[in-house]
């Protein structure tokens, strides 16, 4: 299976713009600009992405990995939190905050526990060389 996504870039790295398609076109020629990557511009840019896919992924994750255990998932909603070292224009870790409504049968310790395990196995994570954290709010 592939997945493909396609960029254009015009111009300069802070007068130029370009425009993102992806496969499914969801992003259909989606704006993108030195503006929407370092400052304040409309579009999107490769980081806010990254994190999209990073927080779909993990919750994706956590749905199948209670499944798999037995349990039924109600709502699951993650931020994902990318940090952008501007100095040396490198990204230097991700922080996911899981939010969950109970969960029939599931304690918060074993809820905690598939969590952890879908952030190491989520296959974003996997793909991704910088230090992730977690937070998870249980109610």
């Amino acid at each position: 299976m592939k997945r493909t996504a396609h960029a254009h870039w015009n111009g300069t790295l802070q007068e130029g713009k370009g425009e993102i398609t992806t496969q499914s076109t969801v992003l259909n020629n989606t704006q993108y600009s030195f503006k929407t990557r370092f400052a304040d511009g409309i579009g999107t840019n490769p980081e806010e992405l990254i994190a999209a896919a990073h927080a779909g992924c993990f919750t994706m994750a956590v749905g199948a990995a209670l499944s798999q255990a037995g349990f039924k998932p109600n709502d699951l909603t993650t931020d994902a939190i990318l940090d952008l070292d501007m100095a040396s224009l490198s990204i230097t870790g991700i922080h996911l905050d899981l939010k969950a409504s109970a969960i029939d049968g599931v304690s918060e310790e074993k809820f905690k526990e598939v969590a952890e395990g879908a952030k190491a196995n989520c296959i974003i994570s996997k793909a991704l060389s910088v230090p992730i954290t977690l937070s998870v709010q249980y109610s």
